[in-house]
């Protein structure tokens, strides 16, 4: 689930033109006017100040001022350019003028603008401005912002005030670096996402219990570490325990401890899980696995704030936060008996919905080649990046692993990839891919069957709300609906089975 886990947060978060939430995010621009101040002061002895210039048509006489500054400047004219010069053990200043890149070209800036270590200085005119890409892009990566023309000196301010930020962020991180490096971040650009972002930053301003729900794979405990990580008691410690992966019979003993003797082979006092997350936050993953005995150890700690060892008669205070997850429907598990409603309402005060991959669009490329940008090391080839069969096929598999069989398929194909381009086949997705020549009708036809699908899964099959987000008529999306063979019982009995009068005679059946 780091913005700049899983708000990858870099809500996090996840080389991919995407929004990242990382676990840790940056400092936020124009914060405190007088951090700026220092912007010659040097953080670490022998620290080289860096300024990456990404522009179309870079002017020599900026870049020769802030040379005269004791800036080393590395100018790129295209995004594959400023990805080569940038060192992922280095902090950068960034100067990026939008006013030469065209629209299309802005979710690729988007790639570089979420490099965590490099601070940007955005660029513009009025004209730039009244885009909505453009702001989004500068509300979420830049420091800061300018009018061009702009004066020299004036940059000179705001790029050592940036460089000055990152700088300390990474002293005050040791870990920064590598940590970025890591899988706990989460990347996207798809209104889903940017939703899930948007919900993070609300729930980890309280300290309500929360319950993420979504499909195995989906980054569940990169939400929940990203919750903690933006929450109050992010100083704390996060502790994750998966309920389906410890013995039933062990459960009780792992959650809350046990004293000396409390059974055979007990030879010394140990501290559960629950007493260990004081002060933080405890995430319970597949929660839905949790046994019946434990659920109602679990409820009561939540009702009193304390636990009792096992074998032990003392009443331990904790102040733990709870995150719990699950694939498991848990609705359906309470009708069943197999989970506590009372646990449930009491786990289930804030609800997070992870939205599985093959809903999110065109996050699956940027995906792929945010993970490929990531692992390309594992592999003595240079790999530039996919084929356009491997593309085509990314978007027509069904991802029932969701991200994380992404990142597994995509590292494979780094290592097994006989060529600098990774194909459908090195993905072992060849047989989602069209060998054929496909018309421009057929293209047509399986664009709009697409879009339909996607609309009706975004709304859950009501037809209503999936025919205003296309464009279009109810009548006129039931008819589509036909003959793209996509009506069935569960579109027309469950999402607007209590709308039938509505349609037409000649769509009712």
């Amino acid at each position: 689930m780091r913005e700049s886990s899983h708000l990858g947060a870099t809500v996090t978060p996840l080389a991919g033109a995407g929004q990242r939430l990382a676990v840790g995010g940056p400092p936020l621009a124009g914060d405190d006017p007088d951090a700026g101040r220092a912007r010659d002061a040097k953080p670490g002895a022998g620290l080289e100040r860096t300024l990456l210039y990404v522009a179309r048509t870079p002017d020599p006489l900026l870049c020769a001022y802030l040379k005269s500054r004791g800036w080393e400047i590395a100018s790129a004219r295209t995004v594959h350019e400023a990805s080569r010069l940038v060192k992922p053990e280095a902090a950068y200043a960034g100067i990026v003028d939008l006013t030469g890149f065209a629209p299309r070209e802005f979710a690729g800036l988007e790639t570089i603008l979420r490099l965590q270590q490099v601070g940007w200085i955005a660029l513009t005119d009025d004209s730039r401005l009244t885009d909505a890409e453009v702001r989004r892009l500068i509300r979420h990566y830049c420091f800061d912002y300018v009018h061009v023309p702009v004066s020299h000196a004036t940059l000179d301010y705001l790029v050592g005030h940036a460089f000055g930020m990152v700088s300390l962020c990474d002293l005050d991180t040791p870990g920064a670096a590598a940590a970025s490096q890591d899988e706990d971040e989460m990347v996207g650009t798809c209104e889903a996402m940017q939703q899930l972002f948007r919900t993070i930053r609300k729930v980890a301003n309280t300290d309500a219990t929360v319950f993420i729900s979504g499909e195995s794979g989906t980054g569940k405990e990169l939400t929940a570490l990203a919750i903690h990580e933006r929450s109050a008691r992010r100083k704390a410690t996060f502790v994750p325990i998966n309920c389906g992966a410890i013995p039933h019979h062990l459960l009780q003993s792992e959650l809350f401890g046990y004293e000396r003797g409390a059974f055979t082979g007990a030879n010394q006092r140990k501290i559960g899980r629950v007493e260990s997350a004081n002060g933080g936050t405890l995430f319970l993953d597949e929660i839905g696995d949790l046994p019946l005995e434990s659920q109602a150890s679990l409820l009561r700690f939540l009702q009193e704030g304390k636990i009792e060892r096992l074998g032990g008669h003392e009443q331990i205070p904790v102040d733990v936060r709870i995150i719990s997850a699950t694939h498991v429907d848990l609705e359906a598990a309470m009708r069943d008996g197999r989970f506590r409603a009372d646990l449930f309402h009491r786990l289930c005060v804030l609800r997070v919905d992870e939205p599985p991959l093959r809903a999110r669009g065109k996050d699956i490329e940027i995906l792929a080649h945010h993970v490929l940008h990531k692992f390309k090391q594992d592999s003595a080839r240079r790999i530039r990046g996919f084929t356009p069969d491997a593309i085509e096929a990314l978007y027509n598999y069904n991802w029932p692993g969701n991200v994380r069989e992404l990142i597994n398929r995509v590292r494979r194909a780094i290592v097994m990839a006989e060529s600098k381009l990774i194909s459908a086949e090195d993905l072992d997705l060849a047989h989602f891919t069209a060998q054929q020549t496909v018309t421009l009708a057929q293209a047509r036809e399986a664009a709009e069957r697409r879009a339909i699908e996607a609309a009706l899964l975004r709304h859950r099959h009501r037809l209503t709300e999936a025919a205003a987000d296309l464009g279009i008529s109810r009548v006129t999306l039931y008819r589509l609906m036909g003959a793209h063979g996509l009506r069935d019982e569960k579109t027309f009995f469950g999402g607007e089975a209590e709308n039938q009068a509505e349609l037409p005679p000649d769509a009712q059946d």
